[in-house]
C-alpha cells in the first residue's frame, strides 16, 4: 500500500511539535493522545490498528490489540483525515524533552526498527508492528526488551527520542558499541547484538550498565542522549521516599516542615 504524501514543519527545540499538512482526503495516523491542535475541517477517529489491512474479524482485531500491548503502546491509533477544502494542518507534540525525528521511509529501504515508545505519527499507509529479536540474549539484556517496534512504508514517519539525537551512517562491516538504552532506532539492514561490558569489576562498578549494544553496518542508526527510563530513574531518586527535598536545602525534608507556614 502506497503511503499518503504529507508535508510537515517542526517547531521548538527541546519540547518539539511537528505540524503535518494534509491535502483534501489525505490522512495521518498517530499515537493516542499525541495530538496538540488541528485546524477546522480535519476529522479524527480512534481505530484498532493502522488501517492498512482490511478487517479480518474479531480474531484479527485481537491479534492487532495483542501486538500493541506487547510494545507498551495504547491499543488504539488515531486517524486524522482532511475532510475540508484546501490544505489543513494537524500538530503532534513530543511526550517528554527530546527531539522529533522525521524519517523518509523510502530513503531507508522502507523499514525502521525503533524502541517501544518512539513512534509518534506517520503518513497513512505506514504499517506498525513488532520486531522480535532473534537472539534471546538481546531480548533479555538488550535494554529495549525482547520486542521492538517495526514500521514499514514509503512515506514520512515521525519518532520521538530523549535528549539530543545523533544520526550515524555505518559502512558495511563497520561496528559501533553503544549503551543499550541509548539506541533509539535503526533501519532494517543494521545487525544488532549485545556483548558483556568488560570484566566483572567493570560490570558491577563501572556505572555504564552490564551490557553494550553492538551495531554492525551497513545502515543508519539514531542514538539518544537521554533515554526516558534514565530520566524517570533520576527523578525518582531525587524525590526519594519522602518526596522532593528541595534544591540547595541543607535541612532537606526538615525544612519542608517550616516552608509553608
Amino acid at each position: 500500500m502506497q503511503c499518503h504524501e504529507v508535508d510537515y514543519e517542526l517547531f521548538g527545540d527541546d519540547m518539539q511539535i511537528v505540524e503535518v499538512e494534509l491535502d483534501p482526503g489525505e490522512k495521518v495516523i498517530a499515537e493516542a493522545g499525541a495530538m496538540n491542535y488541528l485546524e477546522d475541517g480535519i476529522g479524527f477517529e480512534s481505530r484498532m490498528g493502522d488501517g492498512t489491512q482490511p478487517s479480518g474479524g474479531i480474531m484479527s482485531s485481537l491479534m492487532n490489540v495483542g501486538k500493541r500491548v506487547l510494545t507498551g503502546e495504547s491499543i488504539f491509533l488515531t486517524h486524522f483525515t482532511n475532510n475540508g477544502q484546501g490544505k489543513k494542518r494537524v500538530a503532534f507534540a513530543a511526550p517528554y524533552p527530546g527531539k522529533i525525528i522525521p524519517v523518509d521511509m523510502a530513503e531507508i529501504g522502507g523499514e525502521l526498527i525503533c524502541q517501544k515508545d518512539a513512534f509518534l505519527c506517520a503518513a497513512f499507509g505506514t504499517t506498525t508492528g513488532i520486531a522480535f529479536q532473534k537472539k534471546l540474549g538481546v531480548g533479555f539484556f538488550g535494554g529495549e526488551g525482547f520486542i521492538l517496534q517495526r514500521l514499514n512504508g514509503d512515506g514520512m514517519a515521525f519518532i520521538h527520542v530523549g535528549g539530543t539525537v545523533i544520526k550515524r551512517e555505518l559502512a558495511a562491516g563497520e561496528t559501533l558499541r553503544v549503551d543499550t538504552g541509548c539506541l533509539a532506532a535503526m533501519d532494517g539492514t543494521v545487525q544488532y547484538d549485545i556483548e558483556r561490558a568488560g570484566n566483572l569489576k567493570s560490570m558491577v562498578f563501572g556505572g555504564e550498565g552490564i551490557f553494550l549494544a553492538t551495531l554492525k553496518g551497513p545502515g543508519t542508526i539514531w542514538l539518544q542522549s537521554l533515554p526516558f527510563s534514565r530520566l524517570a530513574d533520576r527523578i525518582m531518586r531525587a524525590a526519594g521516599p519522602g518526596g522532593s527535598k528541595g534544591e540547595g536545602s541543607v535541612l532537606g525534608g526538615l525544612g519542608d516542615m517550616f516552608g509553608d507556614r
